[in-house]
């Protein structure tokens, strides 16, 4: 991994008394001013075992971004691209061929994609479903006889989950590649 990170706001203004997230309340009119001394966006080179090549950027400043994931592969014949923010679209792109957007249909997708579909088409699953999907997971493992932990993340998976991190803070420090 190649790191660089930044603090963008160095002083942010938190609400005096609190704030309610999901209420879509207007903003608090009081407010402290808060000190901030880590990152709020950064910028992550990788190169993966096999030679593959990637890259992630993370930002909680990006004007007009409430909760944006947004996910693009890129091969040698054709693209993907996926924003959260319109959930229901998968971008195709292809060299040899006009480009499409995908529309989300539960009826045309397979076993394993429409298992995670509950929803017709046209209608959004979005951020609450992912936990929903998580906890019908885990009792589809008890149903069929599986240990439910099977689908969850392990003790290892966190640990590696630190391992990256460590190394990307590291290559921050350093301005140099790290190896995790």
């Amino acid at each position: 991994v190649f790191a660089d990170l930044q603090t963008v706001h160095e002083t942010r203004h938190r609400p005096i008394g609190g704030a309610e997230t999901f209420t879509g309340a207007r903003k608090p009119s009081e407010t402290q001013p808060v000190e901030i001394d880590t990152e709020d966006a950064g910028n992550i080179l990788l190169r993966f075992d096999g030679g593959g090549h990637g890259s992630v950027r993370v930002s909680q400043t990006t004007a007009g971004r409430k909760n944006s994931l947004q996910y693009e592969l890129a091969a040698a014949q054709g693209s993907l691209a996926w924003n959260s923010e319109s959930p229901n679209s998968l971008f195709c792109g292809h060299r040899d061929q006009a480009n499409e957007n995908l529309i989300r249909d539960p009826a045309l997708m397979s076993g394993p994609a429409a298992d995670v579909a509950n929803y017709p088409g046209g209608h959004n699953e979005g951020f609450p479903d992912t936990f929903k999907q998580l906890c019908i997971d885990f009792y589809r493992q008890v149903e069929r006889g599986r240990d439910p932990r099977s689908a969850l993340p392990t003790f290892a998976d966190g640990h590696r989950e630190v391992q990256l991190c460590e190394a990307i803070l590291e290559s921050h420090r350093t301005e140099s590649w790290v190896e995790v």
